[in-house]
């Protein structure tokens, strides 16, 4: 059972998708504070930087036919363009995503999920990613991991 779990739901979407659902559950909870006017400018910046990062990224990799598969095999070292600025921006993307949701929804308690959300890539894909990088591409991939920052 373990394993059915791990290869259809233990993928970085999914837990964008829960963060998303947490945070508009957290929403409801009535707490004092928040983002007041600012929430909806904030989340708009985040959304439109979010989708920035993850699109550029994407296309990067697409165009050099490497993988985009958090599990797959890297077919090239990609470090230039929005790889330059973080070594993670898919993953900051979506983080960005949720940062836009608990603006929107003026849920302070979201910034939590966010937090969450950046601990559980690190742990269960980051560090494991970046590990096959060393295998695969050696000092090019440690020299890379000392230029540019794991998140920004």
């Amino acid at each position: 059972m373990q394993a059915i779990l791990a290869k259809w739901l233990d993928w970085p979407p999914v837990w964008t998708l829960s963060g998303l659902a947490l945070i508009w559950v957290l929403a409801l909870i009535p707490l004092p504070g928040g983002f007041g006017v600012f929430g909806p400018v904030l989340a708009l910046a985040c959304l439109v930087l979010a989708f920035w990062l993850m699109g550029r990224a994407v296309l990067q990799m697409a165009r050099l036919r490497t993988t985009v598969n958090p599990r797959g095999q890297p077919r090239v070292l990609v470090s230039d363009g929005v790889f330059g600025l973080s070594r993670n921006p898919i993953y900051l993307g979506d983080a960005l995503l949720l940062l836009a949701a608990a603006f929107w929804t003026d849920s302070l308690a979201g910034l939590l999920v966010v937090a969450g959300f950046l601990w559980i890539v690190t742990a269960r894909f980051i560090r494991v990613e970046e590990a096959r990088l060393v295998d695969t591409f050696g000092v090019t991939a440690e020299e890379w991991f000392g230029r540019v920052r794991r998140w920004i």
